[in-house]
C-alpha cells in the first residue's frame, strides 16, 4: 500500500483528488491518504470535518518533520509552490504526484526531472484529461487508423470565467501571477498541449501566439496560438471570455476525421468510389465525461493507477513527466512569442541543446 500526503487542500484537492483517491483503494489500487497539509487553518478543518483519521499539518515542512512513514505527495497548491516542495519531497525519498502545470517555468520544471532522476523517486504529471472517456475514445480512433496518419489539430476550450478558488483561500488566485504564474495559458495549455502531442504523436518545432487581457488582472484571459510539428499542425484558443463552458476538438487526417464537442464524438471517414468522387461515412457517437463537473473527480481513478504503476516499475521520468516539461516549455514560449508580436519561435532543437536534454534522459 503507498501511503501519501496531500499537499494543498484547494477545490481540486477535496472535490477531485481526495474522494478519488478513496475509490481507487476501494477498486483495489494500492494507494491512500493519510495526512495532509495547508497553509490555511480553515482548510485543514474542513478537512478534519470529513476524515477525522487524517493527520494534519499548516505546512509541507511540518509534515516532512513529523511524517517518516510516507511513500509519496500529492501536490495540489497553486503552481508557484509546486517546484520548491517537489524538491523537498525527492530530499525526503519520496514520489511526488503533481497538479498542472508542473513548474512555472522550463528551468523549474527541468530541475524537479533531474531531481527525480537523481533521488529514484517517480514525479508523475495530473494529465487527467487523457482519462477522460471522450479522450480515450478518440485515442483508441487514432490508433487503430480510422482516420488515417493525422495532420491537423485544432483545441478550442471555452470558459466563461477563470476556476476559483476555495473561499478561504484567495479564491481568485489563478489571476496572480506571482500564485499561478499566468493566465489561462499557464492554467489550461497543460491540457491542450499533451492532448495535441498525442494526437500528432510527437512534439512541436515551434509556437507561435497571442496572448490578451480584458480583465486588468496581471495574467492573461485569453490565448491563440499555432504549433508547428513535424507531421502536421495544431492550433488552439484558450479563453475565460466565453459565454459557454465547452470544449471543441478536431482532428484530421488523411482519411477522415473527429470532432468533439464535449461528450459527442462524430467519426467522419473517407469513401472513394469506382467513380473517383469521394464521400464520407460518419458515425454519431455519446460517451459521457461530465466535462461540466470542474472536480474531474471521474477521471482520477486511472490517473493514480498510472501513478501507482510507475512507483512499482520505478519508472522515475515517465513519457508523462517528459510531456509536462514540454508544456511549460510551451506555454513560455508562447508567452514569448505574444510578447513579441506572435512571431514564431523555435521549441527543442537536439542539436542545439543535446547534452541538457541528454542530462535529463529527455532524448
Amino acid at each position: 500500500m503507498l501511503r501519501g500526503a496531500i499537499i494543498g487542500y484547494g477545490f481540486i484537492a477535496e472535490n477531485g483528488h481526495f474522494p478519488a483517491y478513496a475509490r481507487a483503494r476501494d477498486a483495489g489500487v494500492p494507494i491512500e491518504i493519510v495526512a495532509l497539509a495547508d497553509s490555511c487553518p480553515a482548510r485543514l478543518e474542513r478537512a478534519r470535518a470529513l476524515d477525522p483519521g487524517l493527520r494534519l499539518y499548516d505546512s509541507h515542512r511540518q509534515l516532512f518533520e513529523r511524517e517518516d512513514n510516507l511513500d509519496f505527495v500529492d501536490i495540489a497548491t497553486p503552481p508557484s509552490e509546486h517546484a520548491p516542495i517537489a524538491l523537498a519531497a525527492f530530499d525526503r525519498g519520496l514520489h511526488v504526484f503533481c497538479e498542472k502545470p508542473l513548474a512555472t517555468s522550463t528551468q523549474a520544471a527541468a530541475s524537479m526531472i533531474d531531481r527525480a532522476k537523481r533521488a529514484k523517486r517517480v514525479l508523475y504529471p495530473s494529465h487527467n484529461y487523457k482519462h477522460a472517456p471522450v479522450v480515450t475514445a478518440v485515442k483508441r480512433t487514432i490508433d487503430d487508423g480510422q482516420i488515417g496518419r493525422v495532420r491537423l489539430v485544432t483545441l478550442h476550450t471555452f470558459r466563461n470565467t477563470h476556476a476559483r478558488g476555495v473561499s478561504e483561500f484567495r479564491p481568485d488566485w489563478r489571476r496572480e501571477r506571482r500564485l499561478s504564474g499566468g493566465g489561462i495559458g499557464m492554467d489550461h495549455g497543460s491540457h491542450t498541449f499533451y492532448l495535441a502531442f498525442d494526437w500528432l504523436g510527437g512534439f512541436p518545432l515551434s509556437i507561435s501566439a497571442t496572448a490578451t487581457s480584458l480583465s486588468g488582472y496581471d495574467t492573461e484571459d485569453d490565448l491563440s496560438c499555432t504549433m508547428r510539428f513535424p507531421r502536421g499542425v495544431a492550433s488552439a484558443h484558450l479563453t475565460w471570455n466565453a459565454g459557454i463552458r465547452k470544449v471543441i476538438y478536431s482532428i484530421h487526417g488523411d482519411r477522415g476525421a473527429i470532432r468533439v464537442e464535449d461528450d459527442d464524438v462524430e467519426i467522419s471517414t473517407m469513401r472513394v468510389g469506382d467513380d473517383g468522387r469521394t464521400t464520407w461515412d460518419v458515425d454519431r457517437q455519446r460517451r459521457p465525461s461530465n466535462w461540466m463537473d470542474a472536480s474531474h473527480v471521474n477521471w482520477f481513478k486511472s490517473v493514480f493507477e498510472r501513478f501507482a504503476d510507475a512507483v512499482d516499475g520505478r519508472d522515475y521520468v515517465s513519457r508523462e513527466t517528459v510531456e509536462s516539461l514540454k508544456c511549460i516549455e510551451l506555454i513560455e514560449t508562447a508567452y514569448e512569442s505574444a510578447r513579441q508580436g506572435s512571431r514564431e519561435l523555435p521549441l527543442y532543437e537536439p542539436a542545439r541543446h543535446g547534452s541538457r536534454e541528454f542530462a535529463l534522459g529527455l532524448d
